[in-house]
């Protein structure tokens, strides 16, 4: 599969991957473009989940899972739980919303789309895991940046050894005011487990109110090369996986 993102051939080469691999696939729903699908590997250590693709105009998270995948990141004593592409009909189209024009990623309240329903149903079947990773763009920045959002102690080690890790492609974000937040540090949103919008929740704030303690959705600057995008993704949860120790 080449760098650049072409969706007809993303499903079937996560598909061997991840079965090579030992994961098995859930079809949450049947879209225009394709199958929503959920792969799990049970492990005896603390369960991960990781989701990509929620905006069909960010492509290089799931581009980084297969990465990932084809690459034996996913260890056997975690118990693993992955939505490469959330949003099938807008990685088809290259849009960020869905076919029928909305936002996946802020639907997560009012439920009113097929794909966050049939996701929303698969999460509730499942205990809530102990960290959520999200993988994300941003077409209005530069640099790197990431979301916390975090429910017990306050460790900045963490966040921090993160955006430490992904400098070599880009450094975090330093703009005063990023996508509307102000920043602990540089590259760093502390965020509440509140929605900026009471109405419309993403799926990071939906996975606090289930009772997962820890998230962050990783952001990379859509307007630099997609390679460079994606190996900071990889980097990113590397990282996290080794840093955070769940």
């Amino acid at each position: 599969m080449s760098r650049a993102f072409h969706w007809p051939d993303f499903l079937p080469a996560f598909a061997h991957a991840a079965e090579v691999a030992g994961f098995s696939v859930g079809t949450l729903a049947d879209t225009p473009a394709g199958p929503l699908q959920a792969w799990e590997r049970p492990g005896d250590g603390p369960r991960v989940y990781l989701s990509s693709g929620i905006h069909g105009d960010e492509p290089a998270g799931p581009l980084a899972l297969l990465d990932l995948m084809t690459g034996a990141f996913f260890s056997e004593n975690i118990h693993w739980l992955l939505c490469p592409a959330l949003n099938p009909t807008g990685l088809a189209a290259g849009t960020r919303d869905n076919a029928d024009g909305i936002d996946l990623n802020r639907d997560y309240l009012q439920i009113r789309t097929r794909e966050v329903a049939a996701h929303h149903g698969w999460l509730s079947r499942r205990p809530p895991p102990e960290l959520f990773l999200s993988l994300h763009e941003d077409w209005e920045t530069h640099g790197f940046y990431l979301y916390e959002i975090n429910l017990g102690p306050d460790l900045p080690q963490r966040a921090l050894s993160i955006l430490d890790a992904v400098k070599p492609w880009f450094p975090p974000e330093t703009a005063p005011e990023i996508d509307g937040h102000t920043p602990r540090e540089p590259g760093w949103i502390h965020h509440g487990a509140e929605p900026d919008l009471p109405d419309s929740w993403p799926e990071a704030i939906h996975m606090a109110k289930i009772g997962c303690p820890l998230s962050f959705t990783f952001e990379t600057p859509s307007r630099a090369a997609l390679a460079g995008r994606i190996a900071a993704h990889r980097t990113a949860v590397e990282t996290a996986l080794v840093t955070i120790r769940v």
